[in-house]
């Protein structure tokens, strides 16, 4: 998978390449032999996590905003492949700063789309989200269910992934769109493992918000894999999920939390965010049969591991 076109190395454009799942992303191209570009304005990104990657060569790192056009056009100069993670992507950040998520998820959306095309670029993977789909009355979730997004950010989502289609539809440009389920790993922060893994750290109570919640969580490692498959295949426009195809309750997530080694700690219930989705488990069909990516039998495999690493 290291590279795209036979023996021959392209350039790829990263954006939001010092982001959580960014970062794994570029980490696993510059195994590679292509050249790698990075587009990141590092509000949520750190760029030291790519450090050695500039230091080596293997890497240019270019500080830009997805609002800019000009930023994004330069960035474009002579890149084949795209990948577009670069986003406002927690919900609550994106509900407290409406203007953010718009101008960065959807303006910033349309300034890719658009600098890609204008530059030739053979292919484009988008990443969107399982917010997309907002609240259903059943799971799984398979990619034909209507996109109906709860929230801001899944709105934002779900207007990048229209934008996509347009740009695809009128020029002619190939991209691929993931929607991606509740990633987990190693450099997360602000989402509910690596709040629960910081707070049993500290010898805090987990906090609950609700308490009915059923997630599809998935690896970092499989999100990258299936990233760079899809930018490996023409997918005429299908959006794929990228999942575990397994339900976790929170409360069960908890219960695993509390059972690591040296996590003493208890669990706080609170009332209900009313903007969170509350029900979601991909549909993984196509993953499995398009991308040939298995998901592991255990979606949490990984816990126990990333507990002891960040420990560290």
């Amino acid at each position: 998978l290291s590279k795209y076109k036979g023996t021959v190395a392209v350039k790829i454009l990263v954006t939001g390449g010092a982001g959580f799942i960014g970062a794994h992303l570029v980490h696993a191209l510059a195994q590679g032999d292509d050249e790698i570009v990075v587009l990141d304005n590092l509000r949520r990104g750190r760029r030291e996590k790519l450090e050695a990657l500039e230091q080596s060569g293997q890497v240019r790192f270019i500080e830009g905003d997805l609002r800019d056009s000009d930023a994004v056009r330069d960035a474009m100069q002579g890149v084949q492949r795209v990948f577009h993670l670069a986003a406002q992507s927690n919900v609550l950040g994106a509900v407290s700063d409406m203007d953010y998520s718009f101008t960065t998820n959807v303006v910033g959306t349309y300034n890719v789309l658009q600098a890609a095309q204008a530059a030739g670029v053979e292919r484009l993977v988008f990443t969107s989200s399982r917010e997309a789909y907002g609240e259903v009355d059943r799971v799984p979730v398979a990619e034909d269910r209507l996109l109906a997004p709860k929230n801001a950010y899944g709105a934002s989502k779900a207007a990048g992934e229209h934008y996509c289609r347009a740009v695809q539809n009128t020029f002619g440009l190939d991209v691929s769109v993931l929607r991606l389920a509740n990633v987990y790993g190693e450099g997360d922060k602000d989402r509910v493992i690596p709040i629960w893994l910081d707070r049993a750290h500290r010898g805090e109570d987990l906090e609950l918000y609700g308490g009915d919640q059923v997630i599809d969580f998935v690896t970092v490692g499989l999100v990258v894999a299936a990233l760079r498959r899809a930018a490996d295949l023409s997918l005429n426009g299908q959006p794929i999920n990228v999942g575990s195809g397994i339900g976790t309750t929170l409360k069960s997530l908890a219960t695993r939390v509390q059972a690591l080694p040296g996590a003493n700690v208890g669990l706080r219930l609170l009332p209900a965010r009313s903007v969170e989705v509350t029900h979601f488990v991909a549909d993984v069909t196509r993953m499995r049969t398009v991308l040939g990516l298995e998901p592991p039998g255990d979606p949490l495999s990984e816990l126990s591991a990333l507990w002891v690493a960040e420990r560290g």
